[in-house]
């Protein structure tokens, strides 16, 4: 039946969805086929991915440029060459990862098939970042795709270049219905996380994070935390200061301090304050040459709003090396702060700019008293020839990772789980992390209807001499892959003694020549099998 205006009345129905819901309805209809199940299907949608970084990768470059300053080759390195990294691992290891996964049994157990089936949750909702608008947006769609779900991609509308080639460009490479790009603002986003998914996977920073969570929990709907924090670097003064501060002053200072795993600030003695401060005053000039405000490796801040809040932030510290800015081009010089407290404004809040405060300790025993009264960071670094500090560090502190002796590197690492802790998020991804985060892993039990006799031990009436079988049975845990190598083991012994022995007659026919020779194969198949 057709309504007055000649609409139909699911005609109608659509128009009055908001676009939102209607993106979210569309990949569910397209999740519940079941085209997302096949492994080949998956595969296909991750090299259309990868074919649509290489292919687009100068309007990625472009709009990167435009958001952030940041030149084409950064784009590649910080962008796209990760995300290149993660397709083709997940390409390979697809099968391996939505395998069965066999688990250790019970006696009771013994004879059955148990084992945990990787899933798909359902429609993801990916909330990117604009600090990095393609990594971390399209990083955990490749552990999406790969887990087989569907997922409504919503990148950052401050990176607006980034969000709108994604949205113009991303649908001609993957299947429109399963992985739709929904572009806008607040308004937008408080409209997608309105709508039942089965999970959300957020970036960005706490204060939003909480409000996501809020959002999710109206539906029980699981989520992932990508936060950040003040993440510090502390500096033994025994250690090797030049290369230290090298490394520190590339890992602050790249994206313009827009980076979630930058180090925040800088922990040390006061007796290498000032060699810290010269060290990085010399790094600052390598890598950006006298006048960083022309070198194209140097970007922006994201906006004016930013720009004004990171200034704001110097307010009450002494600048010890930049200081220098030009509010209409967004620009912010690599700045050091020396002699900050922790009563100091630039530590009241993430800083995500080109500022590096120096707060001076007395040794390891107060920093680690100094991070462990703030909230748990991301990252912490530790700079220091000593193994045991570092392994100190890493006792009696916690945070989403520790890296000593460099900055960022962890990240390039797909088998290790980028995540933080507490305030700095839940939840981890990369690699097979991003695939486990994305799947439910389901336990599976098949027994047979044989064996009963075995299962009278847990039916009543409930004796004292059952209860003692019932421990022995259900508390001893069984390694069957190591029982199987044993009893393969135990073959291999028993065919090589008897090798040996019939080594000693005497082969006078080719009959008995045969023998021998099926022997040593079977052992030798034995020890392959091993």
């Amino acid at each position: 039946m057709q309504s007055p205006s000649g609409l139909t009345g699911r005609m109608v129905w659509r128009i009055r969805m908001s676009r939102e819901q209607l993106a979210v309805q569309l990949a569910r209809k397209s999740f519940q086929t079941g085209k997302t199940k096949p492994l080949e299907f998956r595969v296909q949608q991750l090299k259309s991915l990868h074919r649509f970084i290489t292919e687009r990768r100068k309007d990625i470059a472009d709009a990167v440029t435009k958001d952030l300053g940041k030149s084409e080759h950064g784009t590649e390195l910080f962008e796209t060459l990760g995300l290149e990294g993660e397709i083709n691992l997940a390409i390979q290891k697809l099968a391996e990862w939505a395998a069965p996964r066999p688990v250790e049994k019970n006696l009771l157990t013994i004879a059955d098939e148990v084992y945990v089936q990787p899933e798909p949750l359902g429609v993801v909702l990916i909330i990117g970042a604009w600090n990095y608008p393609w990594a971390v947006t399209l990083q955990p769609l490749v552990g999406a795709i790969a887990a087989g779900n569907a997922a409504v991609i919503k990148p950052s509308e401050v990176s607006s270049h980034s969000a709108k080639v994604m949205d113009e460009l991303l649908p001609h490479y993957l299947d429109k219905d399963l992985y739709p790009v929904v572009t806008g603002g607040v308004s937008e986003t408080q409209e997608l996380l309105k709508q039942r998914l089965d999970h959300i996977f957020y970036t960005g920073n706490s204060t939003v994070g909480k409000l996501v969570m809020a959002a999710a929990a109206r539906h029980l709907t699981p989520v992932t935390l990508e936060l950040g924090g003040k993440s510090p670097c502390y500096i033994d003064k025994n250690c090797d200061i030049a290369v230290a501060c090298r490394r520190i002053t590339w890992g602050k200072f790249v994206n313009c301090g827009q980076t979630c795993i930058a180090p925040d600030f800088i922990l040390c003695e006061s007796s290498i304050q000032s060699q810290v401060v010269e060290e990085i005053k010399k790094c600052i000039k390598e890598f950006y040459t006298d006048n960083p405000e022309t070198f194209e490796d140097y970007g922006r801040i994201i906006n004016q709003r930013h720009f004004k809040r990171i200034m704001a932030l110097m307010e009450g510290s002494t600048v010890a090396v930049g200081g220098d800015s030009d509010e209409s081009q967004c620009y912010i010089a690599p700045t050091v702060l020396k002699d900050v407290t922790g009563k100091s404004k630039v530590m009241k809040e993430e800083i995500f700019g080109p500022l590096l405060p120096i707060i001076t300790v007395n040794g390891v025993d107060e920093a680690i008293q100094f991070i462990n009264e703030r909230e748990k960071p991301l990252v912490i670094y530790i700079f220091s020839h000593d193994n045991k500090l570092i392994k100190r560090m890493i006792a009696e502190t916690s945070s989403g990772a520790l890296l000593a002796n460099d900055c960022l590197v962890h990240f390039t690492v797909s088998a290790l789980p980028f995540g933080g802790v507490g305030n700095s998020g839940m939840g981890c991804y990369h690699g097979r992390h991003s695939f486990d985060q994305l799947s439910h892993l389901r336990s599976c039990l098949i027994k047979q209807l044989k064996m009963e006799g075995v299962n009278n031990i847990r039916y009543p009436p409930h004796t004292a001499k059952k209860l003692g079988w019932t421990r022995f049975i259900l508390l001893k845990q069984v390694n069957v892959c190591r029982l199987r190598r044993m009893a393969l083991l135990a073959t291999l012994a028993g065919l090589a003694a008897f090798v040996v022995q019939v080594k000693e007659l005497k082969y006078t026919t080719p009959v008995k020549r045969g023998i021998k020779g099926f022997l040593l194969i079977s052992a030798l198949y034995c020890f392959t099998r091993l």
